[in-house]
């Protein structure tokens, strides 16, 4: 079942204005006609043969097969009185978007041969009337035989490209969620024992300090040492993660951006400062899908991306001049948003995003300040 509002064809290589030649045509055939009759019949039916193709949209399985017959049988009655035949290309259009393949099959044998058939008689015996638009004929035939299946064919694809993009989501997700457990259980393997190893130390530093308090000293001592071990531990782990410099994401972006023929400005400097790798790694990552959803989607002449950085936090936003995002359409469950909101969350960042005279995307994360090696030996 499709929109209502999808009345018009899309994606079929056709212009819409094209179509909408063909709602206007039946009119002019009409009103060459002398009789008062006959134009308020033609008109009747114009109109009654769009109302049915609305409801071949908006109604269920079990309609849609009721109303298609009436639209094929004021079709022929359109061809057969009036010489009007491009009807029969908005039913070529629609029995290509049904995915029963023998509804389908059905219905385009069915519309072909009345088609072919009606058309025959009125070359016969309207001769006058079909002679002068006889190549548009040619080409409306061509276009019931071709276009059922060019359309079938491609909402195949279509939906065949929403699965891929749907797996490839999942397997992102997946991804995220494997990650997460890694860097657990590697903090867990680092931290885990050495932690409980200096619990227990600190206790028995606590017994012995009144005691016997050189025995308390050498506890503290392999207390201190032990943190240290742990902190160099921890330290070698998070270099050993695969992380991008913003700096270094911003040219590959600036290379994107370029390569699709989009002006690309910077503003701000890629120069973090007491940010961690981690966190910048979070950034250059949605930045980069930030861009590849620019380059994909929006349509725009212009990409900007603006740097800045606070006492609070690290701002990055993304502006082009494209076609904003519609309505109806859940950003955040579209163009690969969902997973950069995840990402940020894992860093307790956030987004936010404007679609208005093009669109606006603002990640923002905390700016956690690093100590200095200084700080950290006192």
């Amino acid at each position: 079942m499709q929109k209502w509002n999808n009345i018009f064809p899309k994606n079929t290589g056709v212009s819409s204005y094209i179509w909408i030649i063909f709602c206007l045509l039946p009119f002019l055939f009409i009103f060459r006609l002398s009789s008062a009759k006959e134009i308020i019949f033609g008109i009747v039916m114009t109109l009654l043969f769009f109302l049915f193709f609305r409801l071949s949209f908006i109604s269920n399985s079990r309609f849609i097969y009721v109303w298609i017959s009436l639209e094929i049988a004021i079709s022929l009655i359109m061809t057969l009185l009036f010489g009007y035949i491009y009807f029969a290309l908005f039913l070529a259009f629609f029995i290509g978007t049904i995915q029963h393949k023998g509804g389908f099959l059905s219905l385009y044998i069915v519309h072909l041969s009345t088609t072919i058939i009606a058309i025959t008689i009125v070359l016969f015996t309207k001769n006058e009337s079909l002679f002068p638009q006889l190549p548009f004929i040619i080409i409306s035939v061509i276009g019931v035989v071709l276009l059922p299946f060019t359309i079938r064919y491609r909402q195949k694809e279509q939906r065949l490209e929403g699965k891929l993009e749907s797996a490839n989501q999942r397997i992102s997700q997946l991804m995220v969620l494997e990650e997460r457990e890694r860097i657990a259980r590697d903090l867990h393997d680092v931290l885990g024992h050495k932690l409980s190893l200096i619990g227990l130390k600190s206790d028995l530093a606590g017994k012995l300090v009144h005691a016997k308090p050189d025995a308390a000293a050498n506890e503290i001592k392999d207390i201190r040492q032990t943190a240290s071990t742990a902190l160099n531990e921890v330290r070698e782990m998070v270099s050993n993660m695969k992380g991008v410099r913003l700096e270094d994401e911003i040219i590959r972006v600036q290379q994107i951006i370029e390569a699709a023929d989009m002006e690309f400005q910077l503003d701000g400097s890629t120069n973090l400062e007491n940010t961690p790798l981690l966190v910048e790694n979070v950034l250059s990552m949605c930045l980069k899908e930030a861009a590849t959803n620019v380059v994909k989607h929006s349509q725009a002449t212009w990409c900007r991306i603006t740097i800045e950085q606070s006492q609070t936090e690290v701002t990055v936003r993304v502006e082009d001049n494209g076609k904003g995002i519609p309505d109806q359409i859940d950003t955040y469950q579209s163009h690969g948003l969902q997973g950069m909101r995840e990402r940020l969350d894992f860093v307790n960042g956030s987004m936010e995003l404007h679609s208005k005279n093009g669109t606006t995307l603002n990640l923002r994360v905390p700016n956690v300040i690093q100590h200095t090696k200084q700080e950290e030996s006192i």
